[in-house]
């Protein structure tokens, strides 16, 4: 019988999820930008909830391209509030299409990817952790990527937050040992010459 990680139960969508996603390392920053979005409207949720509304929410955001949505204004706002597919909470649309203009600030994918693989000098963390009960709802170093993301105008990313980010996106490998995924996502190989560069 295949070993997984016990947090994603036998919800089918859940499983697929932890089987061929979470973990693995995403270099490509408009992804990371994504996945930092979805992670903050899952505040206060299941992340299940969100997987569930992923395809919507990708609809909704107009494929999440952070050009279009730092355009957005309040019609868009009352549009996606009006949205029954999405999550609909003002603060965090709104800080949706901040967010968007933040990591625009910064330069786009490849800076934005440069900066966040830099907090780890662009080789995934690996935990060895043997149970969930093990794993941290944050880290020293999620608490200063948060402190970090903040000041360059980001919303909706909390320690908590950015620590979920981190693992769904591969910066730490938090599969747990006994777990298939484990030694397959360690083994995953960075891409040449990264040059892995703060702004």
């Amino acid at each position: 019988m295949t070993q997984r990680c016990t947090w994603c139960g036998d919800d089918p969508l859940y499983v697929a999820y932890h089987d061929t996603e979470w973990g693995v390392p995403e270099y490509d920053g408009r992804a990371l930008w994504e996945k930092l979005i979805l992670d903050g409207f899952q505040a206060g949720l299941s992340w299940i909830t969100i997987l569930r509304k992923r395809d919507a929410f990708r609809e909704a955001f107009q494929g999440f391209d952070p050009a279009v949505i730092a355009e957005w204004g309040e019609d868009d706002v009352a549009r996606l509030l009006g949205n029954s597919g999405i999550i609909r909470h003002r603060g965090k649309i709104e800080a949706t299409i901040g967010n968007a203009r933040a990591y625009l600030d910064l330069g786009g994918a490849r800076p934005f990817a440069d900066w966040i693989w830099g907090y780890v000098d662009g080789k995934p963390l690996v935990s060895r952790r043997a149970s969930l009960s093990d794993t941290p709802a944050a880290t020293q170093l999620s608490t200063q990527i948060s402190k970090d993301l903040k000041k360059a105008g980001f919303k909706f990313c909390g320690p908590t937050i950015v620590y979920a980010w981190m693992q769904a996106c591969g910066l730490v490998n938090d599969h747990v040992t006994g777990c298939f995924r484990f030694d397959q996502v360690a083994s995953a190989v960075p891409p040449a010459s990264p040059g892995w560069e703060r702004p």
